[in-house]
Order: structure tokens, then C-alpha cells, then sequence
């Protein structure tokens, strides 16, 4: 099945690809779709529901949407549903590493590191037809960057049982206990049903 996933993240198509194997996963740059709904949501279940109808509406074909980011209780859940957008209040959007450093930063000095990395992720069939699974990662903020695979905050949370990083982890391996993983594959059970 060809199945619209409601991003312009090409690092997440590529895992989603990887997870729900055979079904096809195209983003909306694959076929020219201008796509950018704005996520005004205060959780990622609200965000992931408004990407999955912005999609729908305008292909009519079923939708893949997740919201996901990074809470740290030390930080009350920041940056949490503003993950992708932390720091940018004056518009300009950090890169990855910008986003690492200034976390890095407000994190200074606390010895509390506990987070979680959070994935709701919305199979989105029709008005008012739709299934929500939410999972998360749970991980230590850890004070450098540390491995080359992954995105996003990957390089800062240490998997405990692993003793790796999510970006240390082999992709096969990240893809079985990371938040987006988890989300997929139940996604995929009601995909195969």
C-alpha cells in the first residue's frame, strides 16, 4: 500500500520505510506537494492529528503523521512538543547541532538526566477515522555528542541497557527500541489486518 507520510523529514521516511516494509511511504516533497501546516497543538497527539488531515486533505489517500520530540523532567518536559523548533524564537531555525548545544546548555550544572524521546504517530483513513499509538525511549541526557547515525537530538540520549546513544545504535537496532520503532510497528499490525 502507498502511504502518504505527513513530513518533510527525509531521516524519518527512511525509517519508516525500514519498519513497514512492504508498504510504500512517500513525503510530500517526493511528488512536489507543498506541505507545512502549522503545529499550534500544546501535545504531540494534537500536532500529529493536524499534519495527518492537512495531508489528507489534499492527496484523499491514507496518512501517516507523528509528532515526536525530546522531554526532559529536569526541564518540566521541555523541549517536548518544540523539539524541532527549539531555540528558534526569532524565526531562524537551528540545525541539529545548534538545537544539542543550547540543550547542552540548559542543562548545565543538573545532575537530574532523565528524558524520554516521544513518538505519537496517527494512521489517518478518513474523517473522523483514524488510530493514534503513542511510545516513547526512555534515556539519559548525557553532556557531549557522541555518534554519527540518527538526527536530531540522537547523539544525547544514552540508552541504558545498551550503554549507547540512540545515534551509536546500528539502524536495525535503533529501529527496535526507539519511540518511533515502537509507534510503527504497531502501526503496522493494523495496517496487516
Amino acid at each position: 500500500m502507498k502511504i502518504y507520510f505527513a513530513s518533510g523529514n527525509a531521516h524519518k521516511r527512511e525509517e519508516l520505510s525500514r519498519i513497514l516494509a512492504p508498504h510504500s511511504i512517500v513525503i510530500p516533497p517526493d511528488e512536489g506537494i507543498a506541505f507545512d501546516p502549522e503545529e499550534t497543538a500544546a501535545d504531540f497527539f494534537g500536532n500529529a492529528l493536524i499534519k495527518a488531515k492537512a495531508l489528507f486533505d489534499l492527496v484523499g489517500k491514507p496518512v501517516l503523521a507523528d509528532d515526536s520530540g525530546i522531554c526532559v523532567d529536569a526541564l518540566g518536559g521541555a523541549p517536548g512538543v518544540l523539539s524541532a523548533r527549539y531555540g528558534s524564537d526569532n524565526g531562524i531555525k537551528l540545525t541539529d547541532y545548534e538545537r544539542n548545544q543550547l540543550l547542552l546548555s540548559n542543562m548545565k550544572g543538573i545532575k537530574e538526566r532523565s528524558c524520554r524521546f516521544v513518538c505519537n504517530m496517527i494512521l489517518y483513513l478518513g474523517k473522523d477515522r483514524f488510530y493514534s499509538v503513542q511510545e516513547t525511549l526512555e534515556g539519559t541526557l548525557i553532556d557531549e555528542l557522541r555518534g554519527s547515525g540518527g538526527f536530531g537530538y540522537d547523539p544525547l540520549v544514552l540508552v541504558e541497557e545498551r550503554g549507547l546513544t540512540v545515534a551509536e545504535l546500528p539502524a536495525g537496532e535503533k529501529d527496535a527500541v526507539s519511540h518511533r520503532g515502537k509507534a510503527a510497528r504497531r502501526i503496522l499490525q493494523l495496517l496487516d489486518e
